[in-house]
């Protein structure tokens, strides 16, 4: 992780995506007054599970996977973390040590927020404190829909809408394949099964027309049908 160019978050078009846009004129130049900016390279990580934080991370580009480690000793992505999104404030609100693990799936640029200025700004600024309420509800109805999909649809089910997911959120490249290219790992590890059993789908889902794939970049082929897997038909 690199240092990068500071940007001030009173000019940071980034800060409309999150609760940061109820801070005031002043409460802003404060935080960039103590944040840094940061370069995170493909595949490092910007927090591990059970690390204590001190400031949270707001994304100014890139991905980031957040994972947690199961008992069987497996990682299971639980949310991508866009443009926009702040991570880590849970656990830094909680001051509790962090439940998950973030990595950076592509080249990522991340300024850190020094605990303080998030905890100085709650105390004082209501809608601030609103705002970031908002977004942990929204964070909180995400992890019961994951819940909810893992309990009642198929594998097969999981992976046509990792995929349909993929598309609608990070769209596609000229070529027309996916914009964000996820390893076979990870996309299990999205759906909460074994990497074989992606793998094994994935095939299917080729020879049947739903898919193509060059490389590592994969296309929605059939996007009508793979909606239809999702749907159980």
């Amino acid at each position: 992780m690199k240092n990068g160019i500071q940007t001030r978050c009173e000019n940071c078009i980034v800060r409309q995506f999150n609760s940061l846009r109820a801070m005031s004129k002043e409460e802003l130049k404060k935080v960039s007054d103590s944040k840094t900016t940061k370069t995170v390279r493909k595949g490092e990580t910007i927090f591990e599970e059970g690390e204590k934080l001190n400031g949270v991370f707001c994304v100014r580009s890139g991905v980031s996977k957040l994972s947690k480690l199961s008992e069987n000793v497996k990682n299971q992505i639980v949310k991508l973390a866009t443009k926009g999104e702040v991570i880590g404030q849970r656990s830094v609100i909680a001051e509790e040590i962090s439940n998950l693990s973030a990595k950076a799936l592509d080249d990522m640029e991340v300024c850190f927020i020094p605990k303080e200025s998030i905890v100085d700004t709650l105390n004082t600024n209501p809608n601030f404190a609103i705002e970031v309420l908002r977004h942990m509800a929204h964070d909180l109805k995400e992890a019961d829909d994951v819940i909810v999909n893992m309990g009642q649809k198929t594998v097969k089910q999981r992976v046509a809408q990792a995929f349909l997911y993929l598309k609608n959120n990070f769209g596609e490249d000229t070529d027309g394949f996916l914009a964000l290219t996820l390893s076979r790992e990870d996309i299990a590890n999205v759906v909460g099964t074994a990497t074989e059993s992606c793998i094994r789908i994935i095939s299917e889902f080729k020879k049947t027309g739903l898919l193509k794939t060059f490389g590592k970049k994969v296309a929605i082929a059939n996007e009508k049908r793979l909606q239809e897997v999702v749907d159980g038909f």
